[in-house]
């Protein structure tokens, strides 16, 4: 499975993150002593992945500038550049990507993850699925009391700060080539949308249910529960020495 390409989103102008990424671009924003972008990549490499793309967009020259400094990476990865004009979306962008012709693996540029790619991989292969969607458990905790009531304005029933549990997306996705035919050139498409779509089709999406360690770092919350929990095990998530 190492020849499996890997495809980052890297063009994000990060507003969540704002002031943090109003001079250089989400991927950049440092974990600890480094980008988000080096300890994806130093995973990938770790788990004997050799081909990345990187798709790009906003200050894309930081990125690439990056990458050309640190040669090291260079030596374990065969990284290489598209560039969109105009976003084109989550999966839009990847009508840009020349040669994703075999099975392909796409990842946000902003995930901290300890996923163990190859199972991913393997999971998505042996399901025969267009498209599979890593997932992860997350809890959301309501700090006020909910009230359910009829038309009648009759209290019926009372939770006092309910935790309710989703299946969410971790931002990491395995594709089989023949998804790109539902993508538009050109045309902005999201995942989201790109799901709907699938299924109208009659293609199958599955999930991959994992208890990997996830944070998506494009939210203040968690990029600030990131940098405590990165310092304290970076061996856990492949940090770059």
């Amino acid at each position: 499975m190492a020849n499996t390409r890997i495809v980052i989103l890297a063009g994000g102008k990060g507003t969540r993150l704002r002031p943090f990424t109003a001079s250089f671009p989400k991927p950049l924003v440092p974990i600890g002593d480094q980008p988000i972008l080096a300890i994806l990549l130093a995973q990938f490499a770790r788990q004997n992945f050799t081909n990345v793309t990187l798709a790009l967009g906003h200050l894309s020259e930081l990125i690439k500038a990056y990458i050309g400094q640190h040669k090291s990476l260079g030596k374990q990865l065969n990284i290489s550049f598209v560039e969109e004009k105009a976003p084109t979306g989550t999966a839009g962008s990847l009508s840009l990507i020349p040669d994703l012709d075999d099975t392909f693996i796409v990842v946000n540029g902003d995930v901290l993850t300890d996923l163990d790619y190859n199972a991913l991989l393997a999971a998505h292969k042996a399901s025969g699925a267009a498209l599979t969607v890593a997932t992860h458990q997350k809890e959301v905790k309501i700090d006020f009391g909910i009230l359910e009531a009829g038309r009648d304005a009759i209290v019926t029933n009372y939770i006092e700060k309910p935790n309710n549990a989703y299946e969410v997306s971790m931002g990491v996705y395995v594709y089989e080539p023949r998804v790109l035919k539902h993508i538009e050139p050109g045309k902005y498409l999201d995942l989201p949308d790109l799901v709907h779509l699938l299924m109208a089709k009659g293609e199958q999406v599955g999930v991959y249910r994992n208890d990997a360690f996830w944070l998506d770092i494009g939210r203040p919350d968690d990029y600030a529960l990131a940098q405590e929990l990165y310092e304290a095990d970076r061996a856990k998530f492949g940090a770059v020495a």
